[in-house]
């Protein structure tokens, strides 16, 4: 075999050279640049990380950076001692994506990776404002009128990341989408109801105040002392909470999806995994069996993926 001639030699490093330059001027987010994002979400949301880490490779670091913001915004609630001081941090975010969407990050390990996957799947950003003012709306830290209310803020705060992660993933129409929904009631209400123990300590009720008061709930008394003496009345109001997020999951299971949308929509699965947990300790949300560390959460993700199931993951 003739060797390469010196012409095309150099064309092919011409090839090469353009080929890297090309890569470097996308953006993309390097992982000393994803690292604090990583850290953070597989610190206080578990779920996502894992879920994110079972995309496909060129979708992962803008799931990444879009679930770093939604959790930077969403935890601004337990990091302030204020209603002000959260009000000033989530109006900063607010303030702060004139400077995104025009490719100027502010100094903050979120930005930097979510300037990037602005850009690339051109996220709306009436979206990324949206998830802030439900923020702004939960600081006031009372407990949901209804159950409508609930789910109004389950839709405010949950339903805009999954459609974005399906955004990111190609699959942000057809069934995919139309399951959306239904699969982030369903991940909001379970994880409302296995964060009550949680909220408790800090003094907040989430749970809905006429479903508590028909079952004879004492928020006061919930809130200064926990369940005691109160236990059938908070399992009544859980397993009525627990019911709409059952409602939701099997309205998603009528959705046949494609298997590149299944990261986005795997919250589902582990949605189911803890209502069968719930029901099974009697919708208590203080039992150990509810509160215990899920260790097989990565496998029945994994497990889930590989399975590419065709249709909505259930339990």
């Amino acid at each position: 075999m003739r060797a390469p001639s010196h012409n095309a030699r150099k064309r092919e490093k011409f090839t090469i050279v353009m080929a890297n330059n090309a890569e470097s001027s996308t953006g993309i987010p390097t992982p000393e640049a994803l690292a604090p994002v990583m850290a953070d979400l597989r610190r206080d949301d578990r779920d996502r990380y894992l879920t994110a880490l079972l995309a496909p490779p060129e979708a992962r670091e803008g799931l990444i950076a879009l679930y770093g913001f939604n959790l930077e915004i969403a935890r601004v609630r337990e990091t302030v001692s204020e209603e002000l001081i959260g009000r000033m941090r989530l109006q900063w975010w607010r303030d702060r994506l004139d400077d995104i969407y025009a490719g100027t990050p502010p100094k903050h390990p979120v930005a930097e990776p979510l300037v990037w996957a602005v850009a690339r799947f051109a996220v709306p950003r009436t979206v990324l404002e949206g998830l802030i003012t439900a923020r702004e709306d939960d600081l006031a830290g009372e407990a949901p009128a209804d159950l409508a209310a609930l789910e109004d803020h389950a839709r405010r705060t949950a339903a805009p990341v999954v459609s974005l992660a399906l955004r990111v993933l190609g699959q942000d129409s057809g069934p995919a989408a139309a399951a959306a929904g239904d699969v982030a009631m369903a991940q909001a209400l379970t994880g409302i109801l296995r964060a009550v123990p949680f909220h408790l300590r800090a003094g907040v009720v989430r749970l809905p105040g006429d479903l508590c008061r028909t079952a004879g709930l004492d928020l006061d008394r919930l809130r200064d002392r926990g369940p005691t003496g109160q236990e059938n009345a908070l399992s009544d109001v859980v397993a009525r909470v627990a019911a709409r997020a059952g409602e939701a999951l099997a309205s998603a299971r009528r959705h046949r999806v494609p298997r590149r949308a299944l990261p986005a929509l795997l919250p589902a699965r582990l949605a189911a995994r803890d209502l069968k947990r719930l029901t099974q300790a009697g919708f208590d949300p203080f039992a150990g069996s509810v509160m215990r560390v899920d260790g097989l959460r990565p496998l029945v993700l994994l497990m889930a993926r590989i399975g590419g199931e065709r249709r909505q993951p259930s339990g």
